[in-house]
């Protein structure tokens, strides 16, 4: 129990992390379209790992796409991903399991 909630807390903090480091293409003009390029690769397989299953496979495809979109990085998709696993999805105070 106490390793699936430090598991729990650990996706939060690194999904808000990695959805900052998402949304750095708006700070930066210029350059924000071509970093997208390389980040939108990185963070689908960033959320491979975290989420393991069906729901990393398919939030990491979402991710993938989201962030190669101009104008889309304002989505968190790392943050939704958690809530869906943790709070949307719950079975018996459990995260969906595939």
């Amino acid at each position: 129990m106490a390793v699936e909630k430090d598991n729990k807390y650990r996706n939060l903090f690194l999904g808000l992390l990695f959805d900052a480091i998402g949304m750095l293409s708006f700070v930066i003009p210029g350059i924000g379209e071509f970093s997208d390029v390389i980040w939108a690769p990185v963070a689908g397989w960033l959320m491979t790992r975290l989420y393991k299953g069906r729901v990393g496979q398919a939030a990491g495809l979402v991710t993938f796409a989201e962030e190669l979109v101009p104008g889309m990085d304002v989505i968190p998709t790392f943050t939704l991903t958690w809530i869906y696993t943790y709070l949307w999805s719950k079975k018996k105070g459990q995260p969906k399991k595939d």
